[in-house]
């Protein structure tokens, strides 16, 4: 890839393109069982190294799991999610959402988890099957692909603002070879069990897993598509001293 070339299109088509690419990303929850070949695996991380990251430090590490090393680990989580005695005492590999949840993130998470539980037709208090589909994070959603994602201790908060970059290429870059993904917090609990299958050193830490694969359009939480907020309502414009426009 020559970072220097023109594109291969249109300025009309590019906009549309890379545009398409990134609004049709969405966490995907049923994948097919169709294999991704290996080398759209490496393209995509091919492609997702050049985000932008300060001073070239490339602060990620990526795990592929396919196959049967995929079906072990998802089995040797599982094992203890579905332990309560095992289960209750993990705590998260670092804090990925807030100690105290306040609005408006509360109210979005909560319209969220909602309303994927009413595509599912799971009831509030339902807590078997809630435990059922969040566990569905382990096998990753039926994925052919898991993706592993770490970065070094030593490194600090700067170096994740780096790696939300290299995610978001990841996901892009899927999107461009009608690939879906599914960004996944839910294996931060299990930090030692992912690190002990994948032989992952001590110096590095778990940032999240992905699911890669071919979405399954027939399944119904497939149909969930969350609200953004309009550009209105996060955004101040300062044009001079005197007047900010929202």
């Amino acid at each position: 890839m020559n970072r220097l070339s023109q594109p291969p299109v249109t300025p009309e088509l590019l906009n549309q393109t890379v545009d398409w690419a990134i609004a049709s990303r969405r966490s995907i929850r049923a994948f097919l069982p169709t294999p991704v070949p290996r080398e759209d695996i490496e393209a995509i991380l091919d492609i997702a190294r050049f985000c932008a990251t300060g001073v070239n430090m490339q602060p990620w590490r990526v795990h592929v799991v396919t196959g049967e090393a995929k079906d072990r680990l998802s089995c040797a989580i599982a094992n203890i999610d579905n332990n309560a005695s095992l289960n209750n005492d993990l705590e998260d590999a670092y804090d990925y959402y807030p100690s105290e949840w306040t609005s408006p993130y509360v109210d979005r998470r909560r319209k969220v988890g909602w309303e994927l539980y009413g595509l599912l037709g799971i009831e509030k208090g339902d807590k078997q099957r809630m435990h059922a589909q969040h566990g569905r994070n382990y096998k990753f959603f039926d994925a052919p692909v898991g993706l592993i994602f770490t970065i070094d201790r030593v490194l600090k908060e700067g170096s994740l603002l780096d790696y939300g970059m290299f995610l978001q290429s990841v996901m892009v870059a899927a999107r461009g070879r009608n690939l879906h993904t599914c960004p996944q917090a839910a294996f931060l609990k299990y930090h030692h069990v992912i690190s002990r299958a994948l032989a992952i050193p001590d110096e590095q830490m778990l940032v999240c897993g992905m699911s890669l694969g071919y979405a399954d359009e027939t399944r119904i939480e497939n149909a969930l598509v969350t609200d953004r907020e309009p550009v209105s309502a996060f955004s101040t414009f300062h044009h001079n001293n005197k007047e900010a426009t929202s």
